[in-house]
């Protein structure tokens, strides 16, 4: 009984009621009378449904928790407030791989409502928990559950799991950290693990003074136990979702500074790493102070960690005042970071912060709409980069960003944002393309079409109007069209009238604006549109359709494929009689605008503000290639990128000639934009490596001559060096690479004698970093190289610097050396598990490796789920990153087999069907355009 008294004795301060139950409805299993304690054999578990029931709200957790670092095990109780909405005995909770070994109910003043220790029941399937209560809870009321309970620390990435460094010394010290989302604090602790079950948290832990324990929120108290351990009592947390609770054990070094409004910003690292973490602190001070800004909303809680874990599988997390992070993806190194990691590292601050407001204040009520927490955290990077760090340009960045999307959408195994998801494997298949980069750009084009100063007070609105509570779709757009009840616009408090809303921004061609049926085109359908633009007279004739690379009108399925799909779009275009941007509203399948009779030239899509590919009919595309001729400064950068993607997509899906893209980007030598430089120029680097990979002798020593003759000016004005804007030194990377990869002889003389040199050093030259990876690449093609690069890898204390090096190794043109690299991944020794993914993703890329790759995922399918978890981003990125090589219909047929062969795995997945879709729009592609690039490359030689 001490224990149940020591649990009885934490503080009972920060208790609050919750307003609501969850939204889905439910029926508590029928209340029983006064009965003996039941052994569990008597018993079956009470509820049947994935979800749990809702007729009982955690309000209070209190947590203790000791982990041990040395026996690598916790123990833990758990005190639950519990408000009960129905009669019931039964309370159903979340719990995974956890050790219940004690449970019992109490009453509101802590009095227990059973002698005896209460039947704990399971349904592993569910991942549920069911405690018995002889006697009734009431509806209506108060009860506390009290567990107590222990576990493993797990090897994995995900609930309370064990990670481990190793100092410049050999030593390997533990650590033991969280990763909850999004559906494993079920694995720490029991609860109810779902976003709508908001709840306060008393959190607090046991340690050694060796070490440092962190939460939520500050430490409150530390008290000394009589067996020389410390126990950490973390203040009261605000109401948050059990994905985002968080501890961590270690003995990590910070820095910390305070922002403007008080709060402390603390960087934590391994103490060898300490000295990478200064700019994510002062980027995460800006970027803190630039969101409470925006939002106009304080940042609610006093301090804000963000702690580089060595082994994390997503990129952070953004736990609610304890934000996790993979080493890359927060320390920066200015010897070994290139400027690309510096952009990265910034983003990735951006949009974990951001989501302190989008998914922590304000959380979606389900994740099938977590595009709410994923889609603006990825946009609000853009927009609080750009506001803050003008000189990364990370606007160059959202083209890429919306491409990636456009490239998921355009399969027809794409899916709506706002999708059915129930299991754990679905939910974690939603962070995705769709969610993240497709949710962006939609929001992108939102804006655009509100205004700045209309989106940016909407969805202040909406983090006002559901602080602390969850949120739908159908919310966000009331917040943005100024709607609600007259109820809510009479208190004053966040939002007009509808009859108001007429006068505010909503004004388009003299009607109000109805946001929901616009929005939900974009949310409710798959897909992207595809506008076809002909020019008849003064007139634009307009014809909207579904988008799909796949497939063809010529095809017998294209009808039924286009089958009810229709989107309202906000087009915008420009002409060249004017500078203005005009705007059109199209939402009927077809329509039309007057130009005018003088115009010479249209762009549609203007700045590529809008989600939807444009095709130029009759002469449109013609007028477009002599405008970028003859003056290519008459259209934007953007507009530039732009009519370069939608030509090469239109000509993968077979709707142009691929010499009339290749016609289009035959301007590039003129062009000094890195964006469409490098956006003309992956293309050919994609079918390049297609060929390559195809082994098509001619076409690919003409495509490598063609490109290394026609882009020979600007590759000879790089310089191997770190020197030059962000825009200069990501065009001198990505061009340096690609020469190199093609053969240059410039190129890997310099390169050569760069490694020479570092070699020379015994590997203690820091290489530019823009060039290092290039460098390591074209040293890793001789044993010595790769043999040093490898003993490098080993010992360095750089993660972005490792990353370059693990690059290298896995281009090495000897297989026995890429399969031993790929033995090391899955040893997970020298190469980190966490690491493992990307790894075989490099092999595949490989033209050496991808066939080796390929066999290695399926030899090893099943040890890769266990370390990764099936639906998890690993797990997609493996599948995709192997399986996108591949451009043949026996590679198709091979791919088929080994999903049919792991069919109950693979039919929980949708990422095979995009597998498939890959493969299947690969094979097309050489079908239709091999024989014109074949004779379109005989004629530039020529």
């Amino acid at each position: 009984m001490v224990r149940f008294l020591v649990l009885a004795l934490l503080s009972l301060a920060g208790v609050t009621q919750t307003s609501a139950s969850p939204t889905q409805a439910s029926e508590p299993p029928n209340p029983t009378e006064e009965q003996p304690p039941l052994g569990t054999g008597s018993l079956s578990f009470p509820w049947s449904h994935l979800r749990l029931p809702g007729y009982i709200v955690p309000l209070h957790y209190h947590l203790l928790l000791h982990p041990n670092l040395t026996m690598l095990s916790y123990s833990g109780t758990v005190r639950i407030e519990l408000q009960v909405q129905n009669n019931t005995n039964w309370v159903v909770l979340h719990s995974k791989g956890l050790r219940i070994t004690t449970a019992t109910m109490l009453d509101q003043n802590l009095a227990h409502l059973s002698d005896r220790v209460l039947p704990v029941l399971h349904n592993p399937t569910h991942e549920q928990t069911a405690i018995f209560s002889p006697r009734v809870l009431s509806g209506g009321q108060k009860y506390f559950l009290f567990l107590e309970f222990g576990a493993e620390l797990g090897e994995g990435f995900y609930g309370f799991y064990r990670s481990t460094y190793r100092t410049s010394t050999g030593e390997t010290r533990n650590l033991a950290s969280t990763h909850f989302e999004p559906t494993s604090a079920r694995m720490a602790f029991p609860c109810f693990d779902e976003p709508s079950f908001k709840a306060n948290y008393s959190i607090s832990i046991r340690r050694s003074r060796a070490h440092t324990a962190l939460s939520n929120m500050p430490v409150e108290q530390t008290v000394v136990l009589d067996d020389g351990l410390m126990e950490d009592r973390f203040a009261v947390s605000v109401r948050m979702s059990s994905y985002l609770v968080a501890f961590i054990v270690c003995d990590f070094r910070s820095v910390s500074a305070t922002t403007a409004s008080g709060v402390k910003v603390s960087v934590y690292a391994a103490p060898e790493k300490w000295q990478q973490t200064h700019y994510a602190l002062k980027a995460a001070v800006k970027l803190l102070e630039f969101y409470e800004k925006y939002f106009n909303i304080k940042y609610p809680l006093p301090k804000q960690d963000l702690v580089a874990i060595p082994d994390f599988q997503a990129g952070a997390m953004e736990n609610w005042g304890l934000i996790t992070f993979r080493e890359t993806s927060l320390l920066y190194d200015p010897a070994t970071s290139s400027a690309s990691d510096r952009v990265w590292v910034t983003m990735v601050i951006a949009h974990e912060l951001a989501h302190q407001w989008f998914g922590n204040l304000v959380t979606m009520e389900w994740w099938n709409d977590i595009w709410l927490n994923e889609g603006f955290a990825r946009y609000m990077e853009y927009i609080s980069v750009n506001a803050t760090y003008p000189k990364l340009r990370v606007e160059d960045y959202l083209v890429d960003t919306c491409f990636a999307a456009i490239g998921r959408d355009s399969l027809n195994s794409s899916r709506p944002i706002s999708s059915a998801a129930e299991s754990p494997t679905q939910i974690a298949e939603m962070f995705d393309t769709v969610s993240y980069d497709k949710g962006a750009c939609v929001l992108h084009m939102l804006r655009h079409y509100l205004t700045d100063q209309v989106f940016q007070s909407g969805i202040v609105r909406y983090l006002r109007r559901y602080s602390y509570s969850n949120a739908h779709n159908q919310d966000l757009w009331d917040s943005l069209a100024n709607t609600c009840s007259e109820e809510e616009f009479t208190s004053g408090e966040h939002c007009y009238s509808s009859r108001q809303a007429a006068k505010n921004a909503y004004l388009y061609a003299g009607e109000h604006l109805d946001l929901t049926t616009m929005m939900n085109t974009w949310m409710l359908q798959t897909g992207v549109p595809l506008v076809t633009v002909t020019r008849q007279g003064s007139r634009l004739l307009l014809k909207q359709e579904r988008f799909l690379r796949t497939a063809h009108p010529s095809d017998p399925a294209w009808p039924s494929l286009q089958q009810g799909f229709l989107w309202h779009i906000p087009l915008t275009y420009r002409t060249d009689t004017s500078t203005s941007i005009h705007r059109h509203l199209m939402t009927t399948l077809t329509d039309s605008v007057d130009v005018g009779e003088e115009v010479g030239w249209v762009k549609v899509n203007v700045d590529m503000a809008g989600y939807y590919l444009v095709h130029y009919d009759g002469s449109g595309w013609d007028n477009l290639i002599q405008l970028l001729k003859d003056n290519h400064t008459a259209l934007s950068f953007m507009d530039r990128t732009h009519l370069i993607h939608n030509a090469f997509q239109l000509t993968t899906a077979g709707r142009l000639s691929l010499d009339k893209a290749l016609d289009l980007i035959g301007y590039l030598r003129s062009e000094s934009h890195t964006v469409p430089l490098l956006e003309g120029l992956g293309y050919l680097e994609a079918f390049y490596r297609m060929v390559e990979r195809r082994d098509i002798p001619d076409v690919t020593q003409n495509l490598r001559t063609y490109i290394l003759w026609y882009f020979r000016d600007v590759i000879d004005r790089q310089t191997w060096s770190d020197k030059g804007s962000v825009s200069e030194r990501r065009l001198r990377s990505e061009l340096l690479s690609l020469a190199c990869h093609l053969g240059d002889l410039p190129c890997l003389k310099q390169a050569q004698r760069s490694f020479t040199h570092w070699l020379d050093s015994n590997s203690t030259l820091n290489l530019p970093a823009d060039v290092a990876e290039t460098v390591y690449s074209v040293g890793a093609q001789e044993d010595t190289g790769w043999a040093s690069l490898l003993q490098t890898y080993t010992h360095s204390l750089s993660e972005t610097h490792k990353r370059k090096i693990l690059s290298a190794l896995a281009s090495s043109r000897d297989t026995n050396k890429l399969t031993r690299l790929l033995e090391l991944g899955v040893e997970g020794e020298v190469i980190r598990t966490q690491d493992l993914d990307s790894l075989i993703v490099m092999v595949a890329r490989n033209p050496r490796g991808h066939h080796l790759a390929w066999s290695y995922v399926q030899k090893y399918w099943s040890t890769l789920v266990d370390k990764f978890q099936l639906g998890s981003f690993s797990i997609r990125n493996i599948i995709i990153g192997t399986t996108a090589q591949f451009s043949s219909t026996e590679e198709l047929t091979e791919v088929r087999v080994f999903f049919e062969s792991i069919h109950e795995q693979a039919s929980q997945l949708r990422v095979t069907e995009v597998a498939m879709d890959n493969v299947q729009k690969n094979i097309l592609w050489l079908q239709r355009n091999l024989g014109t690039l074949r004779s379109w490359l005989d004629q530039q030689i020529d």
